[in-house]
């Protein structure tokens, strides 16, 4: 017996001359092939005489639903019609996001649709765009940074706090922020997230747990940022401890980092080796959420939104502790995630690829960019926008773009006039590579009401 194990090899215990092979090999070959041939054959004996024992495994469980119950792999056709859909500011999006979104409505698993007043073209679903499907879940209508959040903490501080302390401030940022790829914190704490049961039970996870740890408290490049500001409350919620009035405030964005972007990664393979899809919606390919594939991504998702709240968490710990002082009132949400949600009366899977969860009461932040404030905002549970609102302005200027039309001279420029101080940042994201947010918040006023307004006066990106 030759150590390398073969579909002969499989064949010659019993397994059916079928894609049970090839998804057995491929399994096998993914996550256990530094093992030994012997015991890695007793236990597909096993699955293959007991296959129901192994539902949910992280290695046999695509081999035990590959013998009971097979994915069909077909290629799908798009619709002819759309899915109805409701498109809010749509003198201000451009025409591919829109067709995007026409694309993603055709789809035989689509149940309804909406584009928000930031939306802009992006890959498989355009950026603020949302999507109700029956069922099925699109890794890439999530997308790649999945479960990419704001969060913004207010301090029961006056905004007074800011004269005099600009340095220190500066350094609080610089020392307690750490951005990219490969910049980690020295002194990294635990967190209850890597408790968490999928981190081993699901192969691919365990793998990326000592990476997800490393990056704990971490943000990423591009135009996610930690940034201290003013927070403006006009209409101050009962259970908050402030009224109205001017606050010192931090606000972050980032997401699931090295996490979320493998998961991404994987399961959109995943997908589209499972559901074949005509070229111009290849990256819309789903996952059946009754499949192996399915309820695994589903899992794999939900944790890597909790690491990036946990993220989150730990850098706003971290400015906490070096101002010496106690936040008051938190407000986050996600965006590029997926939930579970009823809609026209029935549970539908609900994407959100840049867009803010708004259902009735449901609190969250839409930034505007570094020069313009951003807004803290109550859902209205419009049924038209699938319950949903913008992320943020939305870009006027693509990253490409930006960098033919800007100079760095003009946006310092630009800072100066706004009194912003910029660490780090890049010409792609120019202040004025974004859209005017007001123009923006006036088509969704049936969407969010206001309730205060975040200022940016220190902003640290990557550089």
């Amino acid at each position: 017996m030759g150590n390398k194990l073969s579909g002969k090899d499989l064949i010659k215990i019993g397994f059916p001359k079928n894609n049970s092979i090839n998804i057995a090999l491929g399994q096998i070959n993914r996550y256990r092939k530094r093992e030994k041939k012997e015991s890695i054959l007793t236990e597909a004996k096993e699955v293959l005489l007991f296959p129901e024992k192994f539902t949910g495994h992280g290695t046999w469980g695509k081999v035990a639903e590959g013998l009971v119950n097979p994915v069909q792999v077909r290629m799908h056709q798009l619709n002819n019609t759309r899915a109805p859909f409701s498109i809010f500011g749509e003198n201000e999006i451009d025409e591919q996001a829109k067709y995007q979104l026409y694309d993603a409505l055709k789809l035989p698993i689509s149940v309804a649709g909406a584009l928000m007043p930031d939306a802009h073209s992006g890959y498989g679903l355009p950026i603020g765009g949302v999507l109700a499907t029956d069922n099925a879940v699109i890794p890439y209508g999530v997308g790649v940074d999945i479960g990419c959040r704001m969060s913004l903490s207010i301090f029961d501080i006056p905004a007074s706090f800011f004269k005099g302390k600009e340095h220190q401030l500066e350094a609080i940022l610089k020392d307690n922020t750490k951005f990219g790829m490969y910049e980690t914190h020295t002194i990294r704490p635990d967190h209850e997230v890597f408790s968490r049961s999928e981190f081993q039970d699901i192969p691919l996870l365990k793998n990326l747990l000592g990476k997800a740890y490393k990056q704990l408290g971490t943000s990423g490049g591009g135009n996610h940022f930690v940034e201290f500001g003013i927070a403006k409350i006009t209409n101050p919620l009962n259970e908050w401890k402030i009224g109205v009035g001017e606050y010192f405030a931090v606000l972050s964005h980032s997401g699931s980092r090295g996490l979320g972007a493998n998961i991404a990664k994987h399961y959109t393979y995943l997908a589209t080796k499972q559901c074949p899809l005509p070229k111009n919606v290849q990256h819309l390919a789903w996952l059946d959420l009754n499949t192996h594939d399915g309820q695994e991504y589903w899992l794999a998702m939900n944790l890597a939104g909790d690491y990036a709240k946990a993220c989150h968490d730990d850098i706003h710990r971290r400015i906490a502790k070096a101002i010496g002082k106690r936040v008051v009132v938190t407000i986050e949400n996600h965006h590029n995630f997926a939930w579970k949600e009823i809609v026209n009366g029935k549970e539908a899977i609900v994407h959100r690829k840049g867009a803010t969860p708004a259902n009735v009461g449901e609190l969250g932040i839409i930034p505007g960019s570094m020069t313009a404030p951003g807004f803290i905002v109550q859902g209205k549970g419009n049924p038209e926008s699938l319950n949903s609102a913008s992320h943020g302005a939305g870009r006027l200027f693509s990253r490409k773009k930006c960098k033919e039309t800007f100079t760095q001279s003009e946006i310092k420029k630009v800072l100066k006039t706004n009194g912003v101080t910029l660490i780090g940042g890049n010409i792609d994201e120019a202040p004025m590579a974004y859209k005017d947010i007001n123009k923006v918040m006036a088509n969704q006023n049936e969407l969010v009401d206001v309730l205060g307004t975040f200022t940016p006066k220190i902003v640290r990106m990557d550089r």
